[in-house]
């Protein structure tokens, strides 16, 4: 798994030491990404309205860069971490929202207190400068530790460990990692069977709580197996029916999942297409958050002159 490689979003020195092709060929990936699944669904049991928020991919998507805006924060330059204009900027260079989508995400933030105006309030009319409660922090910080135990499965390096010991280390990796994930089409622009889910509101949470549910998302004839009630899902993400009804409907018309036949309600399955795609796309993320967690630890050994 530890190669040199390229890719859009490298190092400035071009290398990159994890591929997402190096976590394809290992053979506990799919074991790996269901218990990194499990995890996941029991964060959002800790910070539901936060999940929520962000279980659109384009949400996600900004939630990674406006927190790199606020890490990457110099003291004492009001220009510098969160404001709308740097938002935009950030999302104009990697394609990632538009600009009223963007804007509208930080008046959200605002809105629900997940954001608040950083110490010294405004340095300029036109200028507002913002930085994350203690609860977005909290949970942007068990959502990077809940990522670094999944690495850790892989090959047992000890991140969470490191993070335990040191949280300047997140601090410095969490943005790395957004731009290089952010710069990556592989991740930016999900194969269809994911976008299918991650592109709707709350379908990055449905995603991923299908992928929790099988004892093994190693297929059978092509499938694998689940149960499933879609009221109680509807239910516990705090969604209507209809939506997630809309959802299953348009994965079913793919051919990424299925009903068993009358008799067996509330039994569904998965394609092995919808899996492999779901696999690809979070071994792309993987490895972004390995790099980035690499580099940072390598530039705090080696800083600038």
């Amino acid at each position: 798994m530890r190669v040199v490689a390229e890719q859009e979003g490298a190092a400035q020195d071009g290398s990159l030491t994890f591929t997402a092709e190096g976590f394809l060929r290992h053979p506990e990936l799919r074991n790996v990404l269901q218990a990194s699944a499990r995890d996941l669904m029991a964060a959002y049991d800790t910070f539901p309205r936060i999940a929520r928020l962000v279980a659109s991919h384009q949400k996600w998507t900004l939630s990674q860069a406006v927190y790199a805006l606020h890490l990457e924060r110099e003291p004492g330059n009001p220009e510098s971490g969160i404001t709308t204009a740097r938002l935009l900027k950030f999302i104009h260079e990697t394609g990632g929202a538009s600009r009223n989508t963007a804007a509208a995400f930080i008046a959200e933030l605002l809105t629900y207190k997940l954001l608040r105006d950083a110490d010294g309030g405004r340095a300029r009319k036109k200028i507002r400068p913002l930085e994350p409660t203690e609860i977005s922090e909290g949970a942007m910080l068990r959502w990077f530790m809940s990522q670094m135990g999944t690495l850790d499965r892989f090959d047992g390096q000890c991140r969470v460990a490191r993070v335990d010991a040191d949280r300047t280390v997140f601090e410095r990796a969490q943005p790395i990692a957004a731009r290089l994930l952010l710069s990556d089409r592989r991740w930016t622009e999900p194969p269809e069977g994911v976008a299918a889910f991650v592109w709707t509101e709350c379908g990055g949470l449905l995603l991923d709580d299908l992928m929790a549910r099988p004892e093994s998302l190693d297929s059978v004839d092509g499938k694998v197996w689940l149960e499933a009630n879609l009221s109680d899902l509807a239910t516990h993400y705090m969604i209507s029916n209809t939506h997630i009804r809309r959802i299953f409907t348009r994965a079913q018309d793919l051919g990424l999942l299925g009903r068993a036949d009358e008799g067996q309600r509330g039994l569904f399955w998965l394609s092995e297409r919808l899996i492999a795609e779901y696999c690809q796309w979070q071994a792309v993320k993987l490895a972004g958050l390995a790099n980035g967690f690499e580099q940072a630890e390598r530039r705090a050994a080696n800083p600038p002159a």
